[in-house]
């Protein structure tokens, strides 16, 4: 059929994303994806990952945390936190000991090179908090902080 006969194509000149703006998950996913990169780009020079940070700040804040009691922090799956840990366990930047009362665990310390790190990556990542938080009131970042873990916790 020639195209002179189809309906006409419409054109968009500015796209609506009015719906969408008014889903807590797209908004959530949006200001995520603007803080990440940002992350990713800072914690490059530590080569760190948003979980290897998370995991670490974890071990760093709770040494002799288990494995168990990584992932139900951190919503992490058990095959998926077994790699991670053997990663940084051969960075040199945590070290798993037996566990003092459960002869079945091991607990995940940090060792002074992790510790030293997350020293550094942890005031990165509160640098990093500052910037984004700059186009918020205190009391916004916060309350906002609050709201968000009222979805998830």
């Amino acid at each position: 059929m020639p195209n002179s006969l189809k309906t006409p194509v419409a054109s968009v000149d500015k796209v609506d994303t009015s719906y969408l703006e008014t889903l807590i998950g797209y908004n959530a996913r949006r200001a995520a994806l603007a803080v990440i990169s940002q992350f990713l780009e800072r914690m490059a020079v530590y080569d760190l990952k948003p979980v290897d940070f998370s995991v670490m700040s974890v071990v760093v804040h709770n040494p002799g945390v288990t494995s168990r009691q990584l992932c139900t922090a951190l919503n992490i799956l058990p095959p998926n936190l077994v790699g991670l840990v053997q990663s940084l366990e051969s960075r040199g930047l945590l070290e798993r000991l037996p566990h003092p009362s459960d002869g079945r665990a091991m607990g995940l310390h940090p060792t002074d090179q992790g510790e030293q790190l997350m020293k550094k990556a942890e005031a990165t990542a509160s640098e990093l908090e500052m910037t984004i938080g700059s186009k918020l009131t205190s009391h916004q970042a916060q309350t906002l902080v609050s709201l968000l873990q009222k979805i998830y916790l």
